[in-house]
């Protein structure tokens, strides 16, 4: 088992590399999208909700996707130990998403359409059972279960990226109603 960990995560080196980079760059990201949002001057309540529901997983989403690529990046002696990192972090994963997915049940300021549900809900689910199933097959079938591990690596920064231009696009679209709004209010009533 210690022979497997030493030859078999050294070859995925270039692909979580990439992939861990591209998730801490997009988390920095998401401080402007963050930003962005704060200054759109809503209710506090009504911020908190949005950046619940949908900012903060998109930025877990990053994460977990940048800590599976150090977990994977690190010089690990066994499978074993290994394998049960990546477990921890795929049932966390899973209990977070269905957290997610209640509170998306609840929101007052915005009904989820079916691609909300689909991008906010049950691909990021897929993701970290995926990440889940990787760690358990791990000992068994490595080669196979790091590439689900890369699947469901690869899936949360996708559903990442869709996410953050969603919230972006979202904010955009509410800031310029906002603007014709504002400008089609006679002064006085302003």
């Amino acid at each position: 088992m210690q022979e497997a960990a030493a030859s078999i995560f050294p070859a995925w080196a270039n692909y979580y590399t990439i992939t861990g980079s591209s998730a801490a760059a997009l988390t920095g990201l998401m401080f402007v999208v963050v930003t962005l949002a704060s200054n759109r001057g809503r209710t506090s309540d009504e911020t908190a909700e949005g950046f619940g529901t949908f900012s903060s997983p998109t930025v877990v989403h990053f994460c977990t996707a940048l800590l599976i690529s150090g977990v994977v990046a690190a010089p690990w002696h066994s499978l074993l130990v290994a394998g049960i990192v990546i477990a921890l972090i795929g049932t966390y994963g899973v209990f977070y998403q269905l957290h997610i997915t209640r509170r998306t049940k609840r929101l007052t300021i915005y009904q989820p359409m079916f691609e909300d549900w689909v991008w906010y809900a049950v691909l990021p689910l897929l993701a970290y059972a995926a990440a889940l199933l990787s760690a358990v097959l791990l000992a068994v079938v490595p080669t196979h279960a790091l590439f689900l591990l890369a699947a469901a690596t690869m899936l949360l920064i996708f559903v990442g990226i869709h996410n953050a231009w969603d919230i972006v696009t979202y904010i955009a679209i509410v800031r310029a109603q906002e603007r014709v709004d504002s400008e089609s209010t006679p002064p006085a009533a302003r």
